[in-house]
């Protein structure tokens, strides 16, 4: 399946990552955009995206913000994630997130995120990760 213009495969995987993916970035940092194309193995039995693939994108999204958004990256730990669902998705749709990252201390950082299908809001989540020192 196609990815819109300018995304590439993401930069850092995990074993998770590589069994929901594959997922692709834009931009880095605060400013990373995390994309993912809707395939059958993401949906649940309605035949649309089920919550824990919406949940998992999420917390990559605002984490690796989070993490990159430092020289040098820090480990960002999830510590809370809360998601509200408006909408879905279906297969052969493109997801992605849109991030802000509201504040990084020293031990806490918040982030929230929405993902969108186009120009509509699917979820809107919202995190606190631990900072645990320099990746």
């Amino acid at each position: 399946m196609d990815v819109p213009e300018g995304f590439q495969p993401l930069f850092r995987t995990s074993p998770v990552l590589e069994l929901i993916g594959p997922l692709y970035g834009r931009g880095k940092g605060a400013d990373l955009v995390v994309g993912l194309r809707v395939e059958a193995k993401h949906c649940n039995a309605r035949g649309t995206i089920h919550g824990g693939i919406l949940a998992t994108l999420a917390d990559v999204a605002i984490g690796y913000a989070i993490a990159f958004s430092a020289d040098p990256p820090i480990g960002a730990v999830t510590a809370n994630l809360s998601l509200d669902y408006a909408g879905t998705a279906r297969i052969g749709d493109w997801v992605e997130s849109r991030v802000d990252i509201h504040k990084r201390g020293t031990r806490l950082a918040f982030g929230n995120c929405y993902l969108c299908v186009g120009e509509e809001r699917i979820a809107r989540a919202s995190a606190v990760f631990l900072i645990a020192g320099q990746l």
